[in-house]
């Protein structure tokens, strides 16, 4: 009965993990959708990091 024992309890804490990796994988998807939902738009959001990125007008 031992044996039964840890299989079925090895067996779940593999599916734990492995739902726990689809949501993290749902998660990822839906910020990536998110993050580009907004490109195309003229009016999109500015970036306020992006400072330096140019030289200064002479």
């Amino acid at each position: 009965m031992y044996e039964y024992e840890l299989y079925r309890s090895t067996s779940a804490e593999l599916i734990r993990r492995a739902d726990a990796e689809r949501e993290l994988g749902r998660a990822r998807l839906v910020r990536r959708a998110a993050r580009r939902s907004g490109r195309g738009d003229p009016e999109g959001k500015v970036v306020e990091g992006d400072r330096t990125r140019f030289a200064p007008a002479a």
